[in-house]
């Protein structure tokens, strides 16, 4: 009987303090966004549309700078999309990673590939909150 209420007492002590911690939680850390989204010629073929992706997806790996990175075309039915039509989100550490991310000739090359099939891009950068 000592064993058992010596195991209940442990037991009940590792769950209160368990329970107690699961409470806390971890801040996610902080990263700053590149949002940039395209809106395409209308002259723009999807064999030129789809270069232009194949040039951004390979720029996180030629920038060591970019922590993150996803991409996807707008599918929402609401309408309001402005004809945009491409998200990319890039992810930084810093505003020094960006910084050394803007310049870098690998994304200059980038850009090269993607302005003639350019109509609008709209980038808005910012810092996630908690």
């Amino acid at each position: 009987m000592k064993y058992i209420s010596l195991f209940l007492a442990g037991f009940l002590l590792f769950g209160t303090i368990a329970y107690a911690n699961s409470d806390k939680k971890t801040a996610p850390k902080k990263m700053l966004r590149h949002a940039v989204l395209f809106k395409f010629k209308d002259s723009a073929t999807p064999a030129q549309v789809k270069e232009v992706e194949d040039a951004f997806r390979k720029l996180p790996s030629k920038v060591k700078e970019v922590k993150g990175f996803e991409w996807g075309t707008n599918n929402s039915p609401e309408g309001l999309s402005q004809g945009f039509t491409h998200m990319f989100f890039v992810s930084f550490d810093s505003e020094e990673g960006r910084a050394a991310y803007l310049p870098h000739p690998d994304h200059k090359a980038f850009v090269k590939v993607l302005e003639p099939h350019l109509d609008k891009v709209l980038v808005i950068d910012y810092w996630t909150q908690e």
